[in-house]
């Protein structure tokens, strides 16, 4: 007679091919983080932007080894000055800089992992790559978002909705009217193929 232990050990074998798969996907996906955010923003000069940098991570921020920093430079060559960053005491804080000077308030929430930033009175010359670099240990591997922002006098004027929605019901209505028009035609012919069998076989009955 075999032992409980001994009955217990191909159930736990069995398991193993279909544990071991999701244990690796859940380790897999913990070893960095990543940012959400758009690439690309058009500001309106003189206006107030936010800037987002929102970040997954599969652990909780921890204040005495998250480090996180906004940059700003002019182009992808061009040098990173830095005018936002945590500090263990006092969270998100902005840097002094003759740029943006008193103008870049933190907009996010930490609790959250939103680390946005709004930027008041939008000038020409603040049209640029903001980057918003992340590290959140256990973590290995550091989050980075890159955001291009374009300043622009005007906005572009609403799209006319109207031709679009006309051609959309022209369209519409022909096809409505094609796909009607060929189940009349089906029922046609298949109204057409039972009244000549039906007078097929007629004729057969007739002969006979």
């Amino acid at each position: 007679m075999r032992s409980p232990a001994q009955n217990c050990g191909p159930k736990i074998t069995a398991a193993r091919p279909f544990l071991l798969p999701l244990l690796l996907m859940s380790i897999s996906a913990c070893l960095g983080m990543d940012i959400s955010g758009s690439n690309y923003i058009n500001a309106l000069n003189g206006t107030t932007v936010k800037i987002p940098c929102i970040f997954t991570s599969c652990y909780k921020i921890d204040v005495t080894h998250f480090n996180m920093n906004w940059t700003y430079q002019e182009s992808l060559n061009g040098t990173e000055q830095k005018f936002m960053t945590y500090s263990r005491k006092k969270g998100m804080v902005p840097l002094h800089s003759e740029r943006f000077r008193e103008r870049v308030l933190f907009a996010g929430n930490l609790d959250k992992n939103d680390l946005s930033f709004t930027l008041s009175d939008v000038q020409l010359e603040d049209e640029g790559i903001y980057n918003c670099y992340v590290k959140n240990p256990p973590d290995r591997i550091s989050g980075h978002g890159r955001i291009q922002l374009n300043v622009v006098t005007k906005l572009p004027p609403p799209r006319d909705s109207t031709i679009a929605v006309a051609i959309g019901a022209s369209v519409g209505g022909a096809l409505a009217l094609l796909i009607l028009s060929m189940v009349i035609v089906k029922c046609l012919c298949r109204y057409q193929k039972q009244e000549l069998i039906s007078e097929e076989k007629m004729e057969e009955e007739g002969k006979v």
